[in-house]
């Protein structure tokens, strides 16, 4: 079974930024992916990566104003990016996205929502440091990563030993973790890899549209309904960072 660690770093001397863009003249044939050059020119709700990292300790000032940040990795096409800027309007809600296409789909959602403290942003997870300081975070929402079933894919899952480490690093105290996934060993993994972490676990679901996630108010994803649809079970998990 491959060994899971974070993924190499696109900047060999280890500086920051870690993960960067690569702009559309050195791509072989840029109009091939039209959302390689429609993000970058997208506006004010869709921050490229040579943009991200540069408001690491100071995104108050990027959103206008100092409020709890929240941050939702792998934010797909924006649906619960969207409507937790909607349902929340006392936070600042930014989403983190590696494909062109999403990142442009999360803007759109922002802007038709009209949402003022909510923004996409294109960057890699495995170096949220460059993007927050130590304890800038008051949540962090992971909902269906990639699942990567097959035993030689295993090093490519997003929720490891690593990643929880980084979000013990990046989550202030009381801070929450909060999990989405219709693959259980995700569950199962994020649980055997909390041993020694200040990370407890305040809520389980093994059926999130049987018997509700264990938080209070819930936003249901796209994957959700349509597990819900098929009558199979999505799992939910929430940490809480001592």
């Amino acid at each position: 079974m491959a060994a899971r660690g974070r993924p190499t770093s696109q900047a060999a001397t280890g500086d920051r930024p870690r993960f960067r863009d690569r702009p559309p003249e050195d791509y072989r044939n840029p109009e091939a992916n039209p959302f390689v050059q429609s993000h970058r020119s997208f506006g004010p709700e869709l921050l490229t990566a040579d943009d991200a990292w540069q408001s690491r300790g100071a995104w108050g000032a990027l959103f206008g104003r100092e409020a709890p940040l929240h941050v939702e990795i792998g934010s797909g096409n924006g649906f619960f990016l969207a409507a937790l800027g909607t349902q929340r309007p006392d936070i600042n809600v930014l989403g983190i996205e590696l494909r062109y296409k999403r990142t442009v789909l999360c803007g759109r959602k922002i802007r038709e929502a009209g949402l003022q403290y909510a923004k996409i942003a294109r960057y890699h997870a495995a170096y949220l440091g460059d993007l927050f300081d130590p304890g800038s975070l008051s949540a962090l929402y992971v909902n269906h990563p990639d699942p990567w079933p097959k035993d030689r894919h295993e090093k490519h899952r997003l929720i490891a030993r690593w990643f929880l480490e980084d979000a013990v690093r990046l989550l202030q105290p009381g801070a929450v973790f909060r999990l989405k996934t219709d693959f259980l060993p995700h569950i199962e993994e994020a649980l055997a890899s909390i041993d020694g972490l200040p990370l407890s676990v305040t809520g389980r679901s093994d059926d999130v549209n049987g018997r509700g996630v264990p938080w209070g108010a819930d936003i249901e994803t796209n994957y959700q309904r349509k597990f819900a649809v098929r009558g199979l079970p999505v799992y939910a998990l929430e940490l809480t960072r001592g």
